[in-house]
């Protein structure tokens, strides 16, 4: 096993943004394997971040993102629980971060819950008649036309949206990173998209 040096932590802190006992903890436990070290700490920050989830967080920040010649705009609020948090450098990028995919990626609505079921349900219908003129079998169209389903989420909830700076994980992933690094609830709570020409 390679020896974890702390030259090795510095570089997986710098890549991750966790803590150095976490990043040490993680090279550890990965056998110094970098990549390997990458996903056991994200995993275990979507696990603490889960356990935050049932706080409350009243605080927060508004920040906005100008794109494109001041074409395309966006405003998001993203809360979190203490005023001290909300100050830190690690929230203020987030923050600025989610405001910043929003102008890029378009998203409709903030997650699946408030797609309005009558937007659901055409979708559906829409994916159905296309399985069916596809000659898929019945008995795993419903199968099929879930899936595409959550490929359309994937589309239109910011929350499920992958994240402009790093596609391989959802802007949800992101925040909850996030969260777990802070130790404190962290959620996205609006947005607004503008460019200029659109209604």
């Amino acid at each position: 096993m390679p020896e974890v040096t702390a030259k090795l932590v510095k570089a997986l802190r710098d890549r991750t943004g966790a803590g150095m006992m976490e990043c040490k903890r993680a090279l550890l436990e990965t056998g110094g394997d970098e990549e390997r070290a990458v996903e056991w700490l994200r995993q275990k920050g979507l696990a603490r971040a889960a356990s935050l989830a049932a706080r409350t967080a009243e605080e927060g920040l508004v920040d906005c993102y100008i794109h494109a010649g001041g074409r395309i705009g966006a405003m998001v609020e993203v809360a979190c629980e203490t005023d001290f948090v909300a100050k830190t450098d690690d929230f203020r990028e987030l923050v600025h971060d989610v405001a910043m995919h929003v102008a890029a990626a378009s998203p409709r609505y903030l997650r699946r819950e408030e797609v309005p079921p009558e937007v659901v349900e055409a979708e559906r219908r829409v994916q159905l008649a296309r399985v069916r003129e596809e000659g898929r079998p019945e008995h795993v169209a419903e199968r099929i036309v879930a899936g595409r389903m959550d490929k359309f989420f994937a589309e239109v909830c910011l929350e499920e949206q992958p994240f402009v700076k790093d596609p391989s994980k959802t802007v949800r992933e992101r925040v909850q990173e996030t969260s777990a690094r802070l130790g404190e609830k962290v959620e996205i709570r609006r947005f607004a998209r503008f460019q200029v020409g659109e209604r």
